[in-house]
């Protein structure tokens, strides 16, 4: 009885000593673990933030476009035949009327000495023919045949004279040559391609804007291109013409404007960043795009302010320098965009800070500190596209 009693008093200990093990371990424990974590201080994230500016921002459109020759041509010749003389260096700037290359035309003037030989031959028997008829001794209708004779021998002279012409190469309008294709001594035949010849200044720039802005859009507007090959420099021109029909492929408008180029800078073929200027300026808040978060369910940025005091403390007159700052998700109506800078339509006012770097690591009413010293610096020179 006695061995029974203590053995049932030895498995109850243990039934209890086990059941306190399995409440300390199972429900005292991680109270106190979650207690030790909530009491341990919390490090505050660094962020860097940007002020909201207000600034005069005048309305645009953006658009690609390319530059044009005013007047851009190929020089071929209209006869074939071998290049005797060539009167230019590739690159070279050249006037309206100058002698560029000279094809070999020792037959053509051959045959004009000849047809002037044969010119003054008729011109002689017509004068003939009409002393004969003053004097009545001959026919009027010799003297019909003698005109005929002469004007036919007129004519083969001024084609051969033409013939010559076509032979000698000349600028139709002063502007640069490109690079020369040919060389002294070689046939070329009628359409070869022998020198491009562009005329930069004015220079033409074509770019399309979409249907939506053909409202706003009008001949007479000013233009701003940036060029990659100038990173840094704007070129301002006007628009000078809009095309009269929209693409039905892109749905598009092409206009072109007109660009002032006594420099010689800009070259046909090259790629424009053209931004169309529309109306005046007006005052915008703008904030740097890094500090917008763009979502389908709107575009936020975190504006940083002061935590409020604890409850039943005195408001300070002036924030300190070290009070804790907090953050708050706001929903902003973001407008035009301009290099790395953002307009905000609606949601925020100048002077308000934000939050530009170290956005996925917050939480609306988070704190924060202000560290823009560690956040990424920006390059010296935008990529180019």
């Amino acid at each position: 009885m006695k061995r029974n009693f203590a053995l049932v008093l030895v498995l109850v200990a243990l039934a209890g000593l086990t059941g306190a093990l399995a409440w300390f371990q199972f429900v005292v424990k991680p109270q106190m673990i979650k207690g030790f974590i909530s009491a341990a201080p919390r490090p505050v994230p660094a962020v860097a933030v940007a002020e909201a500016k207000l600034e005069n921002w005048q309305s645009r459109i953006s658009a690609i476009g390319t530059f044009r020759a005013v007047q851009g041509i190929d020089i071929s010749p209209q006869v074939g035949g071998v290049v005797r003389a060539i009167n230019f260096e590739s690159g070279q700037d050249v006037q309206r009327g100058q002698l560029l290359i000279q094809i070999d035309d020792s037959v053509e003037q051959a045959d004009l000495k000849s047809n002037l030989a044969t010119l003054r031959n008729v011109e002689l028997a017509l004068e003939r023919q009409r002393q004969l008829v003053a004097g009545g001794s001959t026919a009027t209708a010799n003297v019909d045949s003698a005109l005929a004779a002469r004007d036919s021998a007129a004519a083969a002279a001024d084609r051969t004279r033409a013939l010559i012409a076509q032979k000698a190469l000349t600028a139709p309008f002063s502007g640069r040559l490109g690079l020369r294709r040919i060389d002294a001594g070689q046939y070329v035949s009628p359409g070869t391609s022998i020198v491009t010849l562009q005329q930069l200044d004015p220079i033409y720039v074509d770019f399309p804007v979409t249907e939506q802005d053909i409202g706003r859009v009008a001949v007479g507007q000013s233009i701003e291109i940036g060029v990659d090959a100038f990173a840094g420099r704007v070129f301002k021109g006007k628009v000078t013409s809009i095309d009269a029909r929209v693409s039905i492929e892109a749905r598009t408008i092409l206009l072109r404007a007109q660009v002032d180029n006594a420099s010689g800078e800009l070259r046909p073929g090259m790629f424009a960043n053209v931004s169309v200027l529309i109306g005046t300026g007006r005052d915008v808040v703008t904030i740097p795009r890094t500090g917008v978060s763009y979502s389908l369910y709107g575009d936020t940025a975190f504006v940083v302010k002061p935590a409020s005091p604890p409850a039943g403390a005195a408001q300070a007159s002036s924030a300190p320098a070290d009070q804790p700052l907090v953050i708050e998700r706001r929903v902003l109506r973001i407008g035009d965009t301009r290099g790395d800078q953002v307009a905000v339509l609606d949601g925020l006012a100048p002077g308000e800070k934000i939050v530009t770097e170290g956005q996925l690591k917050l939480q609306n009413g988070a704190r924060v500190r202000i560290d823009n010293e560690s956040g990424l610096k920006p390059l010296q020179e935008t990529p180019r596209q």
